[in-house]
């Protein structure tokens, strides 16, 4: 689900390992579920990974496409 986060963590050459460590996870597992979507990350979480990084959740957790209604 997060294509953008795994595309900028496998970029940047970090383990999910290093992920799960980083928001406090104790798997690689448990990282993969947020990464894929399965597990929502909250917004400290999402603080966290963007700080991380360098980056702003805007550039991480959403995409940049505009749907029309």
């Amino acid at each position: 689900m997060f294509k953008k986060l795994k595309e900028i963590r496998n970029s940047q050459k970090v383990s999910a390992e290093k992920m799960a460590s980083i928001l406090g996870l104790e798997t690689k597992a448990a990282y993969y579920k947020k990464e894929n979507g399965s597990v929502k990350f909250t917004l400290s979480e999402a603080r966290k990974v963007s700080n991380f990084f360098g980056l702003t959740i805007e550039e991480i957790f959403f995409n940049d496409e505009i749907k029309e209604v």
